[in-house]
């Protein structure tokens, strides 16, 4: 677990999802949650500086204090059947997050983080209004985006929860950049059913004889 948030807490940082000290990451396996420490650079971790919390909140392993966002964390795990969660504070996301409360849907893509991206209203990051804002936030998604803050990703592994962080970013910068040409086209929810109906039925293809 340990080893998972060192590896792409490295990749955060090199696409530019985090900066500095920004963002924080987290595995569960049972009860258990690695969580990355608070106030160290998601490129400079290794293993044994990842502290180790229960589902309750109570540091288990580690001579460093877990992240600040570790009670958004925790309320997500309590809440979702997440197995990793990936903050960001990448810059198209806290754009959008800045000026919008939702991300429409400006791609078909959108359906992977279950349809348009809602905003968490803001509240002072490490608090329990915040995570009790992530947390509707994120029913029947999997991200979520956060007020005058960044993102949040969640998934069944750390894989699944970073892609989805980086597809986030990616619908964001479609949207920014696209407002900048004009007024965004965007899909209607007929569309999206469509979409979904086509994802269930995907086309086959004789073989050649």
């Amino acid at each position: 677990m340990r080893e998972l948030l060192c590896e792409y807490g490295r990749r955060a940082v090199e696409l530019g999802l985090v900066l500095g000290t920004s963002g924080n990451l987290s595995v569960r396996r049972d009860d258990l949650v690695a969580v990355t420490p608070a106030g160290l650079a998601l490129d400079r971790l290794t293993p044994e500086r990842c502290p180790v919390v229960d589902v309750g909140g109570h540091l288990v392993e580690g001579d460093l204090q877990p992240s600040s966002e570790t009670p958004m964390h925790l309320a997500v795990y309590r809440t979702t059947p997440a197995r990793a969660v990936v903050h960001t504070h990448s810059t198209f996301a806290t754009v959008v997050a800045s000026t919008m409360r939702e991300l429409p849907a400006i791609h078909y893509n959108v359906l992977q983080l279950g349809g348009p991206v809602r905003v968490a209203p803001y509240a002072t990051y490490g608090t329990a209004e915040l995570a009790a804002n992530v947390q509707a936030a994120l029913e029947g998604r999997t991200a979520a985006l956060m007020a005058n803050h960044g993102a949040v990703a969640i998934g069944e592994s750390m894989e699944e929860a970073f892609e989805r962080a980086r597809l986030l970013e990616w619908l964001c910068e479609v949207y920014v950049r696209a407002s900048g040409v004009g007024t965004p086209a965007l899909l209607t929810e007929a569309q999206l059913a469509a979409v979904a109906e086509r994802s269930r039925t995907p086309p086959t293809f004789p073989r050649r004889s």
